[in-house]
């Protein structure tokens, strides 16, 4: 059984016991969450559309931590006019881990 379901403004396709990362969630590490934003339900065969979201069903999971991603380089640069302006940026995110999809 699997769900795509809508976290912090992106959708991910989702089945129980998975643990996946997802934007930076403000409760605490080890509290335990639900997704009611499910767009989609695949239960062996039989799918379940939602309009938008399908009504009833839920996902929960629990917080296991709060990371911050790897180093992503932003360079700019401007020829002929010797401009050059270089940053970095690291995402603040939160693994989560699948409980059950109801």
């Amino acid at each position: 059984m699997y769900a795509i379901v809508d976290i912090a403004g992106q959708q991910f396709k989702v089945e129980a016991g998975q643990k996946i990362y997802v934007h930076r969630l403000q409760e605490e590490a080890g509290a335990s969450v639900s997704f009611d934003k499910v767009l989609l339900t695949d239960n062996d065969g039989s799918v379940q559309i939602g309009t938008p979201y399908v009504s009833g069903a839920a996902v929960k999971a629990t917080i296991l931590e709060h990371v911050k991603g790897n180093k992503v380089i932003v360079f700019k640069k401007k020829r002929r006019k010797g401009y050059q302006k270089k940053n970095g940026h690291r995402q603040c995110l939160t693994q989560i881990k699948i409980e059950s999809i109801a």
